[in-house]
């Protein structure tokens, strides 16, 4: 009952089609396009980042934390290298975030401050109370996390920023779910397709299950 019902709150229907992002036979994940590779290279200051993180705050909340209720993620300590790829990404459209783009067109803010943004979260520090699932099935998360997870996102959710994997320890239950229940239905357009494979067979109680898991792991 308690998944049903989560995933019914959880589902949403953006206006980007899938054909344009995973399905679409030309389909390269994590292209290396201009911009990206700009804010990659450029010498992030994290006093700029935190001045340019301001106007974000409103949404992802004072010190990044985000939300509980899975509506904006933890962004605090991420790996700098996610934070670029995905903020690159939604300004050109490959993940859809319509609510985001105001604040982080190319109008409003260049490739460097991208890069001193992302040098700013990376540096703050991951309290330990994000938001977590029931804990009723911790077991199975357990088993499909170290049979289908740990390969890329580490044993201990830690993620790895040389390959962009992102670190999923501290993030919050619900925003894990969304992003799982995305990617597997073909909706987020910026989607490793490797990952889209894992998850492709993961029913309700296997999704909720990892997630909850993942949502548990202790910080370092």
């Amino acid at each position: 009952m308690f998944v049903g019902s989560l995933l019914a709150a959880l589902a949403h229907n953006p206006a980007a089609s899938a054909e344009d992002g995973p399905a679409s036979g030309d389909y390269i994940w994590n292209e290396m396009q201009a911009e990206k590779l700009q804010a990659l290279r450029a010498k992030g200051d994290a006093l700029r980042g935190e001045i340019s993180f301001e106007v974000c705050q409103g949404c992802h909340r004072t010190g990044a934390l985000g939300r509980p209720d899975g509506s904006y993620p933890r962004l605090a300590g991420q790996h700098d290298t996610v934070l670029i790829k995905q903020m690159t990404d939604v300004r050109a459209g490959r993940r859809h975030n319509p609510r985001m783009l105001p604040f982080a067109d190319k109008h409003v803010i260049g490739p460097q401050d991208i890069a001193d943004i992302a040098t700013f979260l990376k540096a703050l520090p991951v309290p330990a109370n994000n938001g977590r699932g029931p804990g009723t099935d911790l077991e199975q998360g357990r088993k499909l996390y170290e049979k289908d997870c740990a390969v890329c996102h580490g044993d201990r959710g830690e993620g790895d920023g040389n390959k962009f994997y992102p670190r999923v320890s501290g993030q919050h239950f619900k925003y894990l779910l969304r992003e799982m229940i995305d990617i597997r239905d073909g909706v987020r357009l910026n989607a490793n397709p490797k990952m889209m494979r894992v998850v492709k067979p993961y029913g309700e109680r296997d999704m909720a299950a990892v997630a909850d898991y993942m949502s548990r792991f202790p910080l370092p």
